[in-house]
């Protein structure tokens, strides 16, 4: 199977430019995808064009990583309805660090054939607008750029400014120094980059007479219509300081049945045969969601390595009564952000008992019932059992110095925060 073959079958390919099958079919080649700089981590509305280029890498062809520090000082019209704030060098500097560290996760940049990771601010920053204009912007007019979709739709909108007018060149500048510095000559990207993409192409052709392809991949959203890596929590961010290990699994997991095949295609490396099987579990018996936790450990395993795949599967064994060893209190406040909490001041905390503890806190209605579920062993403190309502709890139980779980039963879960 080919690169062309390989990225049709698992659904990449939504658009492509005349050509590139048949590039992608015969000898090696150069690709490119632009990552935009504007957070200091990715998020997972980025795996797709990561994937895209860990295809192009794993059948031998050269893949090329661009960061726009140039373009994201500019800041990209497409798949926008109003302009972006524009960002500061230094805090260009720090997203591109974080960029960097994430994209090493997935692509190989060393041995036989490395992967390149490139920053456009090196061959635009030091380029004159006289220069850019006279070099880059007499090859366009006007109304070809009006005519593309990005650009179109802003001035439907609130209007576009000169700054965004220019993104297009800027990034079609970019497939043309990549195309005479490393002899890159396809670009990839998600379908909003269509028009960014083949001004790209056009310009290889108008000064170098040269041809070059683009491919670009489906916007995703979920079959509920959401955006693909929103919540009601958030984005879903690949920096585990933003999206904790667990909260990152447990979004992968929840994956709808309609979903699950085609995440799996995109997300991770296994083969047909194997998606195939999966697929025939989801149809047989979609209660055991065994291609969801295939996904959500294939996934993870990838972005926060095995030790951050065994730190999520045990933060998600606690709702079922697992240990709480070695769990931070943002954790915890993430596992059970559904369930009830009570909060109660350090002094306080240091003179209650548990059976007062559960009865204050509205887990238990009286002392009495603290002190038959405690003598029955029906009451946890951090998934230990409770000995004795009238002992007191040691601070020393206390997760950060701030957090206490509290247990009844299998299921009854109440978070204590102390102030």
């Amino acid at each position: 199977m080919n690169l062309y073959q390989e990225l049709n079958w698992r659904g990449f390919i939504y658009q492509e430019t005349e050509g590139a099958r048949e590039a992608l079919s015969r000898g090696k080649v150069t690709g490119y995808i632009g990552f935009d700089p504007t957070s200091f981590s990715l998020h997972v509305g980025s795996l797709l064009p990561i994937m895209g280029l860990v295809h192009l890498q794993r059948h031998g062809h050269r893949a090329i990583a661009v960061v726009g520090g140039a373009t994201g000082m500019i800041g990209d019209p497409s798949g926008k309805s109003k302009e972006r704030a524009l960002l500061s060098e230094n805090e260009l500097r720090e997203n591109l660090k974080g960029i960097k560290n994430q994209l090493s996760k997935f692509l190989n940049f060393f041995g036989e054939n490395p992967a390149l990771m490139l920053n456009n601010y090196d061959w635009t920053g030091g380029m004159s607008i006289i220069q850019f204009l006279r070099d880059i912007g007499k090859n366009f007019t006007a109304n070809y750029i009006l005519a593309k979709e990005s650009v179109k739709r802003r001035l439907e909108n609130e209007g576009i400014s000169f700054t965004e007018f220019s993104y297009i060149l800027l990034q079609a500048y970019d497939f043309l120094h990549l195309y005479d510095e490393y002899g890159c000559s396809l670009q990839m990207g998600g379908s909003d980059q269509w028009g960014n993409i083949t001004a790209g192409i056009d310009l290889i052709r108008k000064v170098r007479n040269g041809k070059a392809y683009g491919i670009v991949f489906p916007l995703l959203t979920s079959s509920s219509g959401r955006k693909f890596g929103k919540t009601e929590e958030g984005t879903i961010w690949l920096d585990s300081e933003l999206t904790s290990p667990y909260r990152f699994y447990q979004f992968w997991i929840n994956s709808d049945d309609r979903d699950v095949i085609k995440y799996l295609k995109f997300f991770t490396l296994l083969s047909k045969e194997e998606i195939d099987e999966l697929e025939r579990e989801v149809k047989e018996r979609p209660d055991r969601r065994i291609a969801q936790r295939k996904l959500a450990e294939e996934v993870t395993r990838t972005v926060h390595g095995d030790e951050g795949l065994e730190k999520a599967i045990r933060a998600a064994s606690v709702l079922f009564g697992g240990g709480l060893e070695g769990l931070s209190s943002l954790e915890l406040e993430e596992i059970f952000s559904h369930v009830p909490s009570f909060e109660l001041n350090k002094e306080e905390f240091l003179k209650i008992t548990i059976g007062e503890l559960a009865v204050k806190s509205g887990l238990l209605k009286s002392k009495g019932e603290a002190k038959r579920l405690i003598s029955s062993g029906g009451l946890y403190i951090n998934g230990e059992k409770a000995k004795s309502a009238g002992e007191k709890i040691d601070s020393g139980k206390l997760i950060d110095g701030k957090l206490l779980v509290l247990r009844k039963g299998r299921k009854g879960f109440l978070l204590v925060k102390i102030k």
